[in-house]
């Protein structure tokens, strides 16, 4: 405690605005000091005897650590005013800025919302920034914003180095440990880093979060990382406040848990006290760096002024304990050490901390002056950016044709140079291909190296590229969506496999709240390219249940920005996948190519006539995203739409419609489920007569859905039409499973109802 709490506690310190109690708690300890005061020290010299912080790095951090609190002194008022939008604020974790000072403007950062000091500090690395006027025009939600573009307040920086986001708790730790994997494993296949080889990457969190089960994931990916000897360097610094909105954290819990953690190297340091703690600070990032582990920095800090703006914590809190609380301000502390030390008077350090008010002050209200955005078109610029031509070209380019043929062992055994294969060859020929083309590719998962994939669509890839790009993971959706995440931001391009649709919703805001996000929320700066495959969807038979016939894909649907294509034959799928790839190159785009595991080895349509069986495209054909595929253009009787398993049910179905009502049937194969092709789905039902709508997925919220809603939309509701689709229940085992998803004796059952009116 840095200064003692009155008894009884006056007055002024039973308000409700403990903003404003901080702010003159403050000016009132600097003023009435009366303590030790020393001869100035030279700038290179200890702030203190024994201290690792000479007296320039002190007076450094004292500004940004004020720099950060009139931040936040500045959006609790102007919030009321509406200026301000965003009062999370950074106050009692000041001392971040120590970690932003110890290491470098090109260690990737990952930070929690109270970060104010860690950004201020971190800005001196760069000449010409300001870190003020930066952050205003984030509070204010202006256009201008160099981090989101108003879209959130995000501590964020391009040339700094700061990823913005808005994790949930504890999100972002699969990512930073990702990403601090990547550095090492760029340098292994021969790619280059955008950043120096001796990066650390910074993850920053709360104690309450380390609780969290996406926290633990990353924890233990790091400590089974750093068992197989595996370089991870990344600092994880939980900054410890005691407190998680209103539920304490046991005293001395986090220690307890994380001191003696095997795989992670622990390290204590004071975020209270610039100088005492900047030391330990230091040696861990020194540590982290030299030694490539990770790295756990525990780092003391309080919160002062509640959660958030709203947080009226004298409600709630006793307050003595608030007061408490209040008196151990890292202010305090930081301001007694310059007038011990001399370096500072009393009269120095107001005037600084007054300067430094009407700063902020200055730059909020220049800020609310800055345009915002006005329109849809400008928020969503970043979401889904899409360069049609450049993607196409992309797709379509080809290898040198020497170096192809070696690698597929000579001319004769070229794939499109093979027989008409099922669906499985033919995506395990298609990743070759663009394991081939793309060095930077890396294909990694549950079982998809020796063992080829559980469905041998992976098999041979580890043999053809090495294991250095074609490796297995541990058993962690989430850590194996966080490592793609990392190897993108480092420059990979990784096709991580999901083995299968269920077991994506173990993890699914991993891609929903961060890799999907990232475009947006950093107004197209950062990206994360990725292809994430995933068997998917139903008809194997009743086997394995709900989990190996999961149906929903809602919650991929549900994701801004992602691209879904689903491929019913072979040969759509290589060229779908040609297709992901060059949108993830171009445009960074996130995408999930589900692969229909009912349909990897089916060769026929009919018992015996291979019709499923299709020829390799050439490595110079590739789909436009959005292409559907069309069954008998020209029939316009009864239009069927559908995807995936769906597809050869309904040319199945036709056949028996056709005979029964004498009605042509166009099949329309959408193949692309997000975004789904509107006006191609218009087109179609303008030309005819009944519709049938084939959805494979459950009743509520299912693609069906979204395609009733676009003939609807299109003005053509009138046309009769029907849904074919799975019911609202988990798949059961063997026959049953039956009972749940739609099959062929449905769609044509579903084209009587339309028949008969």
């Amino acid at each position: 405690m840095f200064a003692v709490v009155p008894d009884p506690i006056p007055a002024r310190m039973k308000g409700l605005n403990r903003a404003e109690i901080c702010d003159a708690n403050f000016q009132q300890f600097v003023r009435e000091w009366g303590g030790p005061i020393g001869a100035a020290p030279p700038d290179d010299a200890p702030i203190l005897m024994g201290s690792a912080l000479d007296a320039r790095g002190f007076r450094e951090l004292f500004e940004s650590q004020l720099i950060s609190r009139h931040l936040d002194l500045m959006a609790r008022v102007l919030r009321v005013q509406n200026k301000v939008f965003y009062t999370i604020g950074s106050s009692g974790h000041e001392g971040n800025a120590m970690v932003a000072r110890a290491t470098r403007h090109t260690d990737p950062a990952f930070l929690h919302y109270r970060s104010g000091g860690f950004m201020a500090e971190r800005f001196r690395k760069l000449p010409g920034m300001d870190p003020v006027m930066d952050s205003a025009l984030s509070f204010a939600a202006s256009a201008d914003d160099p981090a989101s573009g108003g879209r959130h307040k995000v501590w964020g920086s391009k040339p700094l180095w700061v990823l913005p986001q808005t994790s949930t708790i504890a999100s972002h730790l699969p990512k930073a440990l990702g990403t601090a994997m990547a550095i090492g494993h760029a340098r292994r296949i021969g790619q280059p880093l955008p950043v120096p080889d001796d990066s650390l990457v910074v993850c920053s969190f709360g104690d309450a979060s380390s609780n969290h089960a996406t926290a633990q994931t990353a924890f233990n990916a790091a400590a089974w990382a750093a068992y197989q000897g595996l370089p991870a360097p990344v600092l994880f610094v939980c900054e410890d406040n005691g407190i998680g909105i209103s539920v304490k954290t046991p005293e001395g819990w986090i220690a307890r848990n994380f001191a003696q953690r095997a795989g992670l190297d622990y390290i204590a340091a004071d975020g209270l006290d610039l100088a005492a703690g900047f030391g330990d600070v230091q040696r861990a990032v020194e540590h982290c760096r030299r030694s490539r582990r990770p790295t756990f920095l525990h780092l003391r800090t309080t919160r002062l002024m509640g959660h958030a703006g709203t947080d009226f914590e004298i409600e709630w809190r006793a307050l003595e304990e608030l007061c408490a609380v209040e008196a151990s301000d890292p202010l305090l502390r930081s301001a007694a050490i310059a007038l011990e030390s001399g370096l500072l008077s009393a009269d120095d350090i107001l005037s600084l901390y007054e300067a430094t008010r009407a700063r902020c002050f200055a730059a909020a209200e220049a800020a609310d002056r800055r345009p915002r955005l006005t329109s849809l078109a400008e928020v969503t610029a970043p979401l889904a950016p899409y360069s049609p031509d450049a993607v196409l070209a992309e797709a379509t380019r080809c290898v040198d044709a020497d170096m192809r043929a070696a690698a597929f062992g000579g001319d004769a055994r070229l794939p499109e140079r093979q027989p008409p294969r099922h669906l499985a060859i033919q995506l395990n020929q298609a990743l070759h291909d663009v394991l081939l083309k793309y060095p930077e590719a890396l294909l990694f998962g549950e079982d998809v190296a020796q063992k080829g994939g559980v469905y041998t669509v992976t098999k041979g890839l580890q043999k053809a590229f090495g294991g250095r790009r074609v490796f297995n993971t541990l058993l962690d959706e989430t850590m194996i969506l966080g490592m793609a995440q990392g190897y993108a931001n480092m420059g990979l391009l990784p096709l991580p496999e999901i083995q299968y649709l269920a077991y994506f919703h173990n993890a699914c805001d991993q891609i929903r709240g961060e890799a999907a996000s990232l475009q947006f929320f950093s107004n197209g700066q950062y990206r994360n390219p990725m292809v994430v495959r995933i068997a998917s969807l139903g008809y194997q038979r009743g086997f394995g249940g709900h989990f190996h016939n999961d149906n929903s894909i809602t919650a991929l649907r549900d994701i801004p920005g992602l691209v879904i294509g689903c491929p019913s034959r072979g040969d759509d799928a290589a060229m779908m996948l040609r297709t992901l790839m060059a949108l993830a190159k171009v445009d960074g785009r996130v995408c999930a190519l589900l692969e229909p595991i009912a349909l990897y080895m089916t060769k026929d349509l009919y018992p015996g006539d291979g019709a499923w069986l299709t020829t390799y495209p050439p490595p110079d054909q590739a789909l436009t995203l959005g292409e559907p595929r069309v069954y008998d253009d020209a029939a316009s009787d009864l239009l069927i739409l559908t995807f995936g398993n769906g597809v050869p049910m309904s040319l199945r179905a036709a056949r028996t419609i056709q005979a029964e009502q004498g009605w042509s049937v166009r099949v329309v194969d959408l193949r692309w489920l997000l975004p789904l092709n509107e006006a191609a789905i218009a087109r179609h039902a303008a030309e005819c007569a009944h519709i049938l709508v084939v959805d494979e997925g459950r009743r509520s919220a299912g693609v069906g859905e979204g395609i009733i809603t676009a003939v609807v939309e299109a003005g053509l509701g009138a046309t009769p039409l029907r849904r074919v689709v799975g019911a609202d229940t988990y798949t059961p085992l063997a026959g049953a499973a039956l009972l749940v998803i739609p099959g062929e004796d449905d769609i044509v059952t579903a084209a009587r109802a339309l028949a008969s009116g």
